[in-house]
């Protein structure tokens, strides 16, 4: 049974537990819901969530654990011949996966019989060629015992899917059974259900805070094999990279990190003043006629994606710095530099800067500014003097959201500033940030155990950490301008 056949059963059967459990409800109290402890419907709200939470955890927590417990029972089989030089158990199981991934794929497509499927694992070299036909390309030839444990996964896979689906089953039956019986006119329903909504309010805040705790989980995960293969000091300290899939690499931090410091530099450099600049005007000088056209027209840029970006920085804005400063200046000669990422950026970066500083101006009470017109200060004075420093923590942290869009993006570091990785102080030259590289290094036929692939969790672990700091600076420097406002 599918995955998305159980739920639809488990919304069924919630569906078919509300109105069992409001009917029963009534039938109890021959129809009159006054002797009812709580309304019907919540009568048949606990059925149906009796019937389908339980399972719905059952299933949540069975897909996550099934995955570890078969692939520990799989790398038992692989024998120590399995693994060739320059190989290792990781990479095994990798290939192994990724035979099996692709023998459903052969199946889910009819391309291929069960039947068929187990006389090609006797045939490594047949196999090969089908499953290249799916998109699962192999570089090494498929060992029979690697094709064996891949068909054996399958069916522990399979088996461990049928087994859930009848327990998931099983539980909500069960679920449903037990909240029907226990259906009562004294009953107290709407008890049980805004527990249950206050456990859900709970979960749902605490998404957070897990997504969080398993981003930092998988990052420090895959970052420390990728620092069992390679070393962290040639990682944190060359100045070079140079990644070469197959061995002897150079995998330097400093190139990268310094591209994206740059690209968002320049970036910030164009949003931050135009930004807080339009935000000044829209919310202290502007008509509301006026208003109510140049705002909207100014957060349409947050609306543009960012491949629309890339292109308006490879076709106008790239050959236009070229031909007029580059050039003429004798910095270059290529339309792909971190000047025109940089600048593109910023014209993107302008709405984020400039709609935020806008609602946290509009924020400061009118009683500042009335009391500083009072005292004689001129309206420029009191935006400069009272209304900006009140809204500084405010206008400081929509910088900082400007600043982490630029530091994650991608597209437009692609297409406006190349994929040279180098250090160079010429905004004119090409150059390439972390994001860019840490695309590159996942995507493609590569082997995700190499350290050529595992880098790109290092780089983005790396990332983490600066952004992490940058907001800790962040906080720091709001909570002493706030203090000295207070």
């Amino acid at each position: 049974m599918s995955l998305g056949l159980l739920l639809l059963l488990l919304l069924a059967l919630g569906a078919l537990g509300f109105l069992a459990g409001r009917q029963r409800a009534l039938a109890a109290v021959r129809g009159d819901a006054r002797d009812l402890h709580s309304l019907p419907g919540y009568y048949g709200q606990t059925v149906a969530l009796f019937a389908t939470v339980p399972a719905l955890l059952l299933c949540l927590v069975w897909l996550v654990v099934q995955p570890a417990i078969v692939e520990r029972s799989i790398s038992a089989l692989i024998l120590p011949e399995d693994i060739t030089a320059g190989s290792s158990l990781v990479l095994v199981m990798s290939d192994v996966r990724r035979i099996a991934e692709g023998m459903d794929a052969l199946a889910v497509a009819g391309a291929a019989s069960e039947g068929e499927i187990a006389a090609l694992v006797g045939q490594p070299d047949a196999l090969k060629e089908r499953l290249a036909q799916t998109g699962v390309a192999l570089a090494a030839p498929i060992l029979p015992h690697i094709a064996e444990a891949a068909q054996v996964w399958r069916a522990q896979t399979a088996l461990g899917g049928q087994i859930m689906a009848a327990a998931v089953l099983a539980l909500a039956v069960a679920g449903f059974l037990l909240a029907l019986w226990r259906i009562a006119p004294e009953f107290r329903a709407r008890n049980v259900v805004e527990r249950f909504v206050r456990v859900l309010l709970v979960a749902a805040s605490s998404v957070a805070i897990l997504t969080t705790i398993g981003i930092i989980f998988s990052l420090v995960f895959e970052s420390w094999h990728f620092f069992q293969l390679y070393p962290a000091r040639d990682f944190f300290l060359s100045l070079t990279w140079a990644p070469k899939f197959g061995g002897g690499s150079d995998l330097g931090l400093w190139p990268l990190l310094w591209g994206t410091l740059y690209v968002s530099f320049i970036a910030l450099l164009v949003a931050v003043p135009i930004g807080l600049m339009a935000a000044i005007y829209l919310s202290e000088y502007a008509s509301p006629a006026v208003r109510a056209v140049a705002k909207p027209a100014i957060e349409v840029l947050a609306g543009i994606p960012s491949i629309v970006y890339g292109l308006f920085a490879l076709m106008t804005v790239g050959p236009f710095l070229r031909d007029w400063f580059a050039q003429p200046l004798g910095l270059g000669d290529s339309s792909s530099s971190v000047m025109t990422a940089g600048v593109v950026m910023g014209i993107m970066l302008i709405p984020y800067v400039s709609s935020l500083s806008d609602d946290i101006i509009n924020a400061v009470p009118q009683s500042l500014r009335d009391g500083s017109y009072g005292l004689g200060a001129t309206q420029s004075e009191t935006i400069r003097q009272v209304v900006f420093p009140a809204a500084l923590p405010g206008i400081v942290g929509a910088i900082l959201m400007a600043a982490s869009r630029a530091i994650g993006e991608t597209m437009i570091v692609v297409l406006g500033a190349g994929a040279a990785a180098k250090l160079d102080l010429n905004p004119f030259e090409a150059m390439t940030t972390v994001t860019v590289k840490i695309v590159s290094q996942l995507t493609g036929d590569t082997e995700f155990a190499s350290p050529e692939t595992l880098v790109a969790f290092a780089l983005g672990l790396t990332l983490f950490v600066f952004t992490l700091g940058l907001n800790i600076l962040a906080l720091y420097i709001v909570r002493k301008y706030r203090e000295q406002y207070e």
